[in-house]
């Protein structure tokens, strides 16, 4: 059985999560902050973490930084989730590691269990990447034009 560890600040997202991710077969390890998770990512090594962007004490990206930096960790799987992520924060969490990704908040639950479920299947991995590959392709367009938008 695949552990996830679903970390927010938001109790009810993690409850939405873990029931969600059950109900798929997965056990799901809750943290309510960055502090918190780094230290169950140590001690309950988890195949996937499910990382809010926007936390207090260590931030979404404080924690990716640190599990990049530890060699026992540099290729753990992690999904961010966030509502405050611009065209340009999603385009270089896709491009920046391959071993991350990105959906927005708000988010279909449903929807969160089946990019998991794709990020860890190797049957269902390369579909997965094809996907990633056209979502980072899109993004980098829209941050393109952005910039040149603002250039003018």
């Amino acid at each position: 059985m695949k552990r996830i560890l679903v970390v927010d600040d938001e109790s009810s997202i993690r409850r939405l999560l873990k029931v969600a991710l059950t109900g798929r077969g997965f056990e799901v390890l809750e943290a309510q902050d960055g502090l918190e998770a780094m230290g169950m990512i140590a001690a309950e090594n988890p195949d996937l973490v499910v990382l809010d962007v926007m936390m207090p004490g260590l931030t979404g990206h404080q924690v990716h930084d640190k599990v990049r930096q530890n060699p026992a960790t540099k290729e753990l799987p992690i999904l961010f989730l966030s509502a405050a992520g611009t065209f340009e924060e999603q385009y270089h969490e896709i491009a920046a590691d391959p071993n991350s990704d990105y959906l927005p908040k708000p988010f279909k639950p449903s929807e969160v269990a089946e990019h998991i479920d794709a990020m860890l299947d190797p049957a269902k991995r390369a579909e997965f990447e094809r996907e990633r590959g056209r979502r980072e392709a899109k993004l980098s367009k829209i941050v393109e034009i952005m910039h040149r938008d603002r250039d003018l």
